[in-house]
């Protein structure tokens, strides 16, 4: 798979525009750079998979399969499908790149099951010759730009619980609760008493910027741009 780097709050990061022409991935040009790379990079060995198009926003890319153990204990692969996101708004290059990953891991399953799954040691040399031999830039995750993040955003208005949290230090902070007055107690007993807290006060919105944040109980702050915060608390 073509994962995403895990970075929560890269969101609030500057973003440098890019002047080069987006685009999202449809099926006729995801069949049409299989056939090309697979004459082209991988001797039109590979057969043809299915091929979807997804609106997944936890991948660029995914190879699924299939698999079973044989009777002497080894597993193999089958039924393998690649499927590519239109979520996001990406470079023609990237999404090439993304269908070159996921065919990496597709020979890998066909030709060399012992190395399957995940990004093994095959993975990376495989990987490594390409971008080399075809000027590619494969990886084995991707981060987001701050725009692309915001494209995995559900933007539907929520019920929320916020609380904006004032740190000794002069900082001021946020977290979303579950709308239940035992985690609204806890979380405000936990963090009070962590001698870092001057004070807690609680919101309840159904603004939809807060569904980027995780929801829970849990003893943590988030910092978003004081400005951008006080437009939507």
């Amino acid at each position: 798979m073509a994962k995403l780097a895990k970075n929560p709050l890269r969101f609030f990061a500057t973003f440098m525009p890019c002047y080069c022409k987006l685009m999202k991935a449809d099926i006729a040009y995801v069949q049409e750079k299989f056939r090309e790379f697979n004459r082209l990079m991988f001797g039109g060995k590979l057969p043809e998979p299915p091929m979807t198009i997804t609106n997944a926003k936890t991948y660029f890319g995914v190879c699924a399969f299939r698999k079973h153990r044989k009777w002497n204990g080894r597993l193999e692969y089958s039924d393998f499908k690649i499927r590519i996101s239109r979520r996001f708004d990406l470079l023609q290059e990237e999404i090439d790149d993304t269908i070159i990953h996921e065919m990496i891991h597709y020979w890998i399953g066909l030709f060399s099951p012992a190395d399957m799954p995940g990004h093994s040691p095959l993975f990376r040399k495989m990987m490594k010759e390409i971008n080399q031999r075809f000027d590619r830039n494969i990886r084995v995750s991707h981060r987001l730009s701050a725009e692309q993040l915001e494209q995995t955003i559900d933007n539907r208005p929520k019920k929320h619980v916020v609380a904006r949290v004032m740190l000794k230090d002069g900082r001021i902070g946020i977290k979303v609760i579950p709308c239940m007055e035992r985690h609204i107690r806890r979380y405000q007993r936990g963090m009070m008493a962590s001698g870092k807290v001057s004070s807690i006060e609680f919101f309840q919105t159904t603004d939809p910027f807060f569904n980027r944040f995780p929801s829970s109980s849990a003893f943590t702050v988030y910092f978003p741009d004081p400005d951008v915060l006080a437009e939507h608390l």
